[in-house]
């Protein structure tokens, strides 16, 4: 776990760096929340604190929370997503180990179908707005009160939401009008998934990890955004570039569908998972009410993986088929 961690340092840098004091405040903000209320629910469940703390799972769960809210995320935003994840979708079901859906996708759901509005309003990265939140301002956020002097000018939809918009134009017009749009994907973000994807390379590297989930994942979602890829009409669904280094891919390839609990288990069963957790997010970009679908791809796929590992048992060795 405290690996998963360490690998998660480079993206969310990357995050910090190009939107501002907020996500290290989220980050420190569920942190804190998520040990307090594990070890409340371990209290009445009458477990040893200590020993299911120190598994830090209950971190790993905050820091993959964190980094997925928008930087000017209120405090009682992180409140209600991290209860969400650590008490319903973990010990609700017995806690580690028996939940069946990852708990951080969970929260960041709940958060999102019920509060759209505060989960929808990112910072403007850092090159295209003159100047991002200073602390003061960032914490005035965090603390949801009213600020009006020049907030407007710090916000904005994310690149993602703009590209949903863009039908009116060819996507070169649309990428040179639009000033969150970089060379890839959008400004900012296309460092923040090279910095996940780093990181996931670590946790391959020391085998945390297999490279079933994320191989499958990205390539499922390349080939799908290169079939519907028109070479860049007003009706493009956008390039794989942008589909693998926009949005939360890179994270969700590495990090969340590659949750040990909630994932397939067998190797074909990997493969099945993340070709379909890969496809859905397409699916819900293209197609969807929503600019990015990874949290809801991944419970999807959290849904089948007890029938994709039913069905892809391997042959007990020694015995015929």
């Amino acid at each position: 776990m405290l690996q998963v961690v360490l690998a998660c340092v480079p993206g969310t840098a990357a995050l910090w760096f190009y939107f501002g004091y907020g996500v290290l405040i989220n980050l420190v903000w569920l942190c804190v929340l998520a040990v307090g209320l594990e070890a409340l629910v371990l209290i009445l469940r009458q477990r040893p604190v200590l020993v299911y703390l120190r598994d830090y799972s209950a971190v790993v769960t905050a820091v993959l929370l964190a980094v997925a809210l928008p930087p000017t995320a209120p405090w009682w935003l992180g409140l209600c997503g991290i209860f969400f994840a650590i008490v319903i979708a973990k010990h609700l079901y017995g806690g580690l180990g028996y939940n069946p859906f990852n708990p951080a996708m969970v929260g960041y759901a709940a958060l999102l179908l019920a509060f759209p509005v505060p989960m929808t309003r990112w910072l403007l990265p850092a090159g295209v707005t003159q100047a991002l939140p200073d602390i003061g301002t960032s914490f005035a956020l965090f603390l949801d009160h009213d600020i009006h002097t020049g907030i407007d000018a710090y916000t904005g939809a994310t690149p993602l939401d703009k590209f949903r918009q863009h039908h009116a134009l060819l996507v070169s017009e649309f990428w040179k009008g639009t000033a969150v749009m970089g060379q890839w994907s959008g400004v900012g973000w296309e460092w923040v998934n090279a910095g996940f994807l780093g990181g996931g390379l670590y946790l391959l590297h020391k085998k945390i990890i297999s490279w079933h989930i994320p191989l499958s994942f990205l390539l499922a979602m390349t080939l799908l955004a290169a079939l519907f890829y028109d070479g860049g009409s007003s009706q493009s669904h956008g390039s794989p570039l942008m589909h693998l280094f926009g949005g939360a891919t890179m994270l969700g390839a590495f990090f969340i569908a590659t949750d040990p609990v909630t994932a397939a288990t067998t190797t074909r069963g990997k493969l099945v998972y993340g070709a379909l957790v890969g496809s859905v997010v397409f699916v819900i970009r293209a197609f969807g009410a929503y600019p990015d679908g990874v949290a809801f791809a991944v419970l999807i796929g959290n849904l089948a993986a007890p029938l994709i590992d039913r069905c892809t048992q391997p042959r007990t060795f020694g015995h015929s088929k």
